[in-house]
């Protein structure tokens, strides 16, 4: 089997899972899940795929690289990626992703609006003075 590799963005956070015949070990960059040093929420969101597919994961490590973006970014990035890498071993593991959160194998293409000229902020209007 060959390796398989997928990537998912959220914000401006990247992230590149690639997924090879092994015996279960999970890194984000480099570092072990177990060591992973983020707040336990975000830890667990990192986690919902991989428990969707326990008896896949056994037979499989997963290296993800991941950049950009804040914490929740990466988290979501993180997510998405290893979501689609598990979808492309095995096809019916999408309904039971989409079943349980659609953002794990559709991305949230959401993105900031620009601020406009002479506007502190990108909705706010200039303010009138009829004194």
């Amino acid at each position: 089997m060959k390796n398989i590799q997928s990537s998912g963005k959220r914000k401006s956070a990247i992230a590149h899972a690639t997924l090879k015949k092994g015996t279960g070990k999970i890194r984000i960059n480099k570092v072990l899940i177990d060591n992973y040093e983020k707040p336990l929420m975000y830890k667990n969101k990192i986690m919902e795929p991989i428990l969707l597919a326990e008896n896949l994961v056994k037979n499989y490590d997963i290296s993800i690289r991941c950049n950009g973006g804040g914490i929740s970014g990466q988290s979501d990035a993180i997510r998405l990626a290893i979501a689609r890498a598990f979808v492309e071993v095995d096809k019916n593991l999408k309904k039971v992703y989409l079943d349980y959160d659609r953002q794990l194998i559709i991305a949230d293409i959401r993105r900031n609006e620009k601020s406009h000229p002479n506007r502190s902020k990108p909705r706010a209007k200039r303010q009138k003075s009829y004194r």
